[in-house]
């Protein structure tokens, strides 16, 4: 292994750690020891890699970043020449893994989400990779003939927020939807903007 891939490595380790840890114990929780201690790294192993916790945030949300694309599989994302069927089935995948398999990553999205109100150089960060899930949304219900494209991606990505939110922090956390609930839901909500009687 190179030095360059080494270095990948270690940065994704503490990253990943991070994460975890934020899912596990909040941003209180959140310490470059901790880090060091979670991961088994020598002691200074993060500092090393981060010297503030500002560069350790930053670490954290690009990770953050990089994982969630996988989650919503940006790449498996349709073209709208599939169908609206096609979409909702992408975008309810993409939200059941988030309150499933990855639901500490969603906790710590949320912890990151509200640090990133009180540190304008975090919400940089935050805002960019949310960019570009909101665009490819927004190209996508374009194609399908939205009238109204920016209004309705945005009710999408709330409606799914939502949802993540209530049931991984909420009162409806005791309760996850089956991939066929969220699935039912989202065919209303896009039948309803796309203005047709078939919720796919």
């Amino acid at each position: 292994m190179s030095v360059r891939t080494a270095g990948a490595a270690r940065a994704d380790l503490v990253a990943d750690t991070a994460l975890a840890l934020l899912a596990e114990r909040g941003m209180r929780g959140l310490t470059h020891r901790a880090v060091d201690e979670a991961a088994g790294l020598p002691q200074g192993s993060t500092s090393n890699l981060a010297r503030t916790r500002q560069a350790l945030l930053d670490l954290a949300v690009r990770r953050l970043a990089e994982r969630e694309a996988r989650v919503l599989a940006l790449h498996e994302m349709p073209d709208p020449r599939a169908g609206a069927g096609s979409l909702v089935d992408a975008l309810a995948l993409a939200t059941h893994r988030a309150l499933t398999r990855n639901r500490a990553l969603t906790i710590a999205r949320y912890e990151l989400a509200l640090e990133a109100t009180r540190r304008p150089e975090l919400r940089a960060h935050f805002d960019a990779a949310g960019a570009r899930f909101r665009d490819q949304l927004t190209a996508l219900v374009t194609g399908l003939g939205s009238t109204d494209p920016d209004r309705h991606s945005l009710s999408l990505i709330a409606w799914a927020d939502g949802l993540m939110f209530s049931c991984v922090a909420g009162s409806f956390s005791a309760r996850v939807p089956s991939l066929a609930e969220v699935r039912a839901d989202l065919g209303e909500l896009l039948a309803g903007m796309l203005g047709t009687e078939k919720p796919w």
